[in-house]
């Protein structure tokens, strides 16, 4: 498995690299890859061999109604093949609204991605928008996908899991780490 010696996005080229081989060689048809701007799914245009989820922020994430991802290029995506995905994100969502504006403290779900979190920011951005995807029936269940995900920009982590529903997250299993930062 490639360590990488920082996290960012200089780990993009390899991170998307190492997910379309492995997708390859191990027959899973399903990637699942974290976007903002929509600049790491464009490396995943055209690819008829593999089916590609781009899950972004939710809107309203880091600015009352808006989102990173332009209309043009959420459009340029779709027409490329590349399903895309905005919703609430699933280990932050409601709850961590809660607990922000009542003070402080930390609920069950804020546990979970803080505890992926020892693993790399990604691999908690990973779980959480192949649970997304999922939830929006966007992958099949029960089947082994590949999800990426990255630190603040870029991709540096890779994942093969088998994702299960928000309201059974804790039955999600991590079967293999491609790549992540160190």
């Amino acid at each position: 498995m490639p360590y990488f010696d920082k996290e960012g996005p200089e780990n993009t080229g390899k991170v998307v690299e190492i997910a379309l081989a492995t997708a390859k060689e191990r027959n899973i048809s399903h990637i699942v890859v974290a976007t903002t701007t929509g600049a790491t799914a464009s490396l995943f245009k055209n690819r008829p061999d593999v089916e590609v989820v781009a899950v972004t922020h939710a809107f309203g994430f880091k600015e009352k109604g808006k989102n990173p991802l332009s209309q043009e290029k959420r459009k340029e995506l779709t027409d490329a093949g590349i399903s895309v995905f905005t919703g609430t994100h699933t280990l932050s969502g409601a709850e961590r609204g809660i607990t922000t504006k009542a003070g402080g403290g930390i609920n069950p779900v804020e546990l979970i991605a803080h505890v992926l979190r020892f693993f790399g920011a990604g691999t908690k951005v990973a779980v959480e928008i192949a649970t997304a995807a999922l939830d929006a029936g966007l992958i099949p269940a029960e089947v082994p996908v590949i999800a990426i995900g990255g630190t603040h920009k870029g991709a540096d982590t890779a994942v093969i899991l088998v994702p299960a529903n928000s309201n059974r997250i804790l039955e999600t299993r991590i079967q293999e780490i491609l790549a992540k930062p160190r």
